[in-house]
């Protein structure tokens, strides 16, 4: 063990890193999330099943090559904790973890393998300034590293704030989405594969709104991948 890494060890005995998906104290060899939590994570393997509920969600609404999500999105989990954090916690690391560990499972499967580039669903501006980062956009940041595809962060533009989607239904989130995206550079997505990317799948109106967009812009095909999909 280097002196550096007994340092580390000191500090952590008084000022201990917690897991941000547990809050159990993390052990030398952890970031961010625990062994614990990486192994009992709610996972879809939708990546590895065409007709999975991520996709299935999407049938006749708007044509897309394929779609998966890493993980169950399950109320009082291990999953809200670590997207609340994410979202909410200035905690933007975490996109960009789960992204590098989702990537990794992307670049094998077909044909998320066949993506050119990979666009994340942005934030409006004045969100983005109270934020301070689009998680989103971190998430993109791990797929990138992992699947060695360029990001394309700023083609896509929400032209207007939209409302909190969380009470509405699915007719109301898809009105409250129409008109809202827009494709700036056209000649980014222009003949290719486009890897959408968000943070969560509820009922699909900004994957929707996004995929149609980019489609009408001149992608060649548009698939997408979330961290989590609502149950």
């Amino acid at each position: 063990m280097t002196i550096q890494q007994y340092i580390k060890d000191f500090i952590a005995l008084f000022f201990p890193q917690t897991c941000a998906g547990c809050d159990a104290p993390l052990v030398h060899s952890e970031y961010l999330i625990c062994t614990d939590c990486w192994y009992h994570m709610p996972y879809t393997q939708g990546h590895k099943d065409a007709q999975n509920v991520s996709a299935r969600q999407l049938w006749g609404r708007v044509q897309l090559e394929a779609v998966a999500s890493y993980v169950y999105f399950v109320d009082s989990s291990r999953v809200k904790q670590l997207l609340h954090q994410l979202k909410y916690r200035n905690r933007p690391e975490l996109g960009e973890l789960i992204g590098t560990r989702y990537g990794l499972a992307l670049k094998t499967s077909s044909p998320f393998d066949k993506a050119d580039i990979i666009v994340p669903v942005p934030l409006h501006p004045v969100k983005l300034r109270k934020r301070g980062y689009n998680q989103s956009a971190f998430f993109a940041k791990g797929l990138s590293s992992s699947m060695c595809r360029p990001i394309a962060e700023h083609c896509l533009v929400r032209r207007h704030a939209t409302k909190s989607q969380t009470q509405k239904n699915r007719y109301e989130r898809y009105e409250n989405m129409r008109e809202t995206f827009a494709v700036g550079d056209p000649d980014a997505v222009a003949g290719k594969h486009v890897l959408l990317v968000d943070d969560v799948l509820t009922t699909g109106a900004t994957m929707e709104a996004c995929a149609g967009v980019l489609l009408k812009a001149g992608a060649a095909k548009v698939s997408a991948v979330t961290i989590a999909k609502a149950l």
